[in-house]
C-alpha cells in the first residue's frame, strides 16, 4: 500500500494568530500617536482663540478705557453691551466677528471688574485645574 502525502499549503492557525497579534500592537501604537497630535492641535487652537480674543479685549480698552465687565462678559467684543456701563466708543462692527467655542466644545471663561480680566479656557476636563490654558491680563493697562 502506497501512503500519500497530501502536500500542504497555507498558513496554520498560529501563524495567523501571530500575524494579527502584530497588527493589533501596531494599529496601537500608531493610535496612541494620532491621539497625542490630536491633544496637541486643540491646545494650540485654544492658545490661538485666546490669542485672537486677548488682541479684541485690548482693542476694547483702548477705545473705550475699560474691559466689558463679567456681566457683559464675551459678547461685548461682538455686539455693543446694552446694559451695565455702555461704552461711547465702539468700534462698528465690534472687535471679533464671533465668539469661538473652545475645542471641547465649552465657552471660554471670562470674569472682569473692567480694569483688569481672568480669560482662559478649562482645558479637555471642562472643569478648573491643572489642564486650564490661562490668558489672563493682570495689569490695568493692555
Amino acid at each position: 500500500m502506497k501512503s500519500r502525502r497530501y502536500k500542504q499549503d497555507g498558513f496554520t492557525l498560529i501563524e495567523i494568530m501571530v500575524v494579527i497579534l502584530i497588527l493589533g500592537l501596531l494599529a496601537t501604537i500608531v493610535v496612541q500617536s494620532l491621539r497625542g497630535a490630536a491633544d496637541k492641535a486643540k491646545k494650540t487652537k485654544a492658545q490661538a482663540d485666546l490669542a485672537e480674543i486677548k488682541t479684541a479685549l485690548d482693542r476694547y480698552y483702548l477705545d473705550n478705557g475699560y474691559y466689558p465687565t463679567t456681566d457683559q462678559g464675551l459678547t461685548a467684543l461682538v455686539s455693543a453691551p446694552t446694559s451695565g456701563r455702555v461704552p461711547g466708543n465702539y468700534e462698528s462692527g465690534g472687535y471679533i466677528e464671533r465668539l469661538p467655542q473652545d475645542p471641547w466644545g465649552t465657552g471660554y471663561f471670562y470674569q472682569s471688574d473692567g480694569s483688569t480680566y481672568t480669560l482662559k479656557s478649562f482645558g479637555p476636563s471642562g472643569v478648573e485645574g491643572a489642564d486650564n490654558i490661562d490668558a489672563s491680563q493682570s495689569t490695568s493697562s493692555p
